[in-house]
């Protein structure tokens, strides 16, 4: 390999970079645009659901019941009804996702110890969110009932019993269950997989369009310097992009970053240049710029977004998609950044998603060097 040919490609394709603006653009504004909308607008917390109540009771103890509900920010109360059909108009114009239906006998069955049943409907549409919401009513309905029953030994005992079980949480990691904690990082790996890959799936293609590949297999330039030449400088723009991903998850979204910057980086740069191979295969496979964009697109943002573990638990999906995975760099790169950002783990944790990020790098930068051309056919 001569380097002075690897340089030369290189600064010619700096030069393209730079003379670009479209592709500037697309290396450094649209990973910004991208994790700004994703990190705002993607969430899994349920908060301030919207419900209505139907209290057919109006007493002290439905009243009490309900306050149970407003007094938490998981419920957003929206007034009361006085018909079922008002109910069923709530949830069918999505203005409510529970409502409760409280019977006229509610407090005259709970004076006399007998059990006084409350309806709760949910709006099912939505069947994460629906489960979650049942949850927190069933969590809250609990609560009232331990609080009855504490009170219904008060008053036959005169005292107050110590709880056979003394449960205390804590939760690791991510102590507010913050869903902002968990997405910014994964998201940061699938924006980078998927700009990495396109902005190199145009380069080949784009010198077949151009008519500029026939004077490159004219030079004595090899096959592997001229895929390493366009390499570079997108690896140099990709470890830009990942720098401003991590200032923007650190300081505008607030991402505890508990773990070796260093490590993040070394591990970010495996993953960008397997990316960029792949882009670069894809790139020598379609000769078009067009179809070479819908390919990495194709390849990087629907696997990395579904089959990395980002959006989706990996172990719930069947076990054929759990191989499939396998086969996937943003999956383990979804796990490094999670681990580092998050549980602040390093080599002795991560040294196999490190394994498998530098085979992918290598395999890919093999097989883009084979697809380009020694010669035109």
């Amino acid at each position: 390999m001569n380097l002075r040919r690897l340089w030369a490609v290189a600064r010619k394709e700096s030069l393209h970079i730079r003379r670009d603006p479209r592709s500037l653009i697309l290396a450094v504004g649209i990973p910004m645009l991208m994790l700004l909308m994703f990190g705002e607008a993607l969430t899994l917390d349920v908060d301030r659901v919207p419900f209505v109540v139907w209290d057919q009771s109006h007493t002290k103890e439905s009243r009490e019941f309900v306050a149970r509900f407003t007094a938490t920010r998981y419920f957003d109360f929206r007034g009361t009804v006085e018909r079922y059909a008002e109910l069923e108009h709530a949830i069918d114009t999505r203005s409510a996702m529970l409502g409760l239906v409280i019977p006229p006998e509610f407090a005259a069955r709970l004076a006399a110890g007998r059990h006084a049943g409350v309806q709760a409907i949910v709006d099912g549409t939505d069947s994460n969110t629906a489960s979650i919401v049942l949850g927190y009513t069933q969590g809250i309905a609990s609560g009232f009932n331990a609080q009855l029953a504490l009170e219904q030994i008060q008053r036959l005992t005169g005292g107050t019993p110590a709880p056979a079980l003394d449960l205390r949480t804590r939760v690791w990691f991510n102590p507010d269950l913050a869903s902002r904690n968990y997405i910014v990082p994964g998201i940061m790996a699938v924006i980078m997989g998927l700009i990495a890959a396109l902005l190199t799936s145009l380069t080949l293609a784009r010198e077949w369009e151009r008519g500029t590949m026939e004077q490159l297999a004219s030079t004595p330039v090899r096959p592997a310097e001229l895929v390493l030449g366009k390499l570079l400088p997108y690896v140099a723009t990709g470890l830009v992009n990942m720098v401003i991903a991590v200032v923007m998850a650190v300081f505008v979204f607030e991402v505890p970053l508990r773990g070796s910057v260093a490590l993040l980086f070394g591990l970010g740069s495996l993953f960008i240049v397997a990316t960029l191979a792949q882009g670069i295969f894809i790139s020598a496979l379609a000769r078009q710029q067009l179809l070479a964009s819908q390919l990495a697109m194709i390849s990087t943002f629907l696997p990395a977004f579904l089959l990395s573990g980002f959006a989706f638990a990996i172990t719930n999906m069947p076990l054929p998609v759990q191989l499939v995975t396998r086969i996937v760099p943003a999956r383990y790169f979804v796990a490094v950044v999670k681990g580092i950002f998050l549980r602040g783990v390093g080599v002795s944790v991560l040294w196999v998603e490190a394994v498998f990020l530098l085979g992918f790098a290598v395999v890919l930068l093999a097989l883009a060097i084979r697809r380009t051309p020694k010669r035109l056919a």
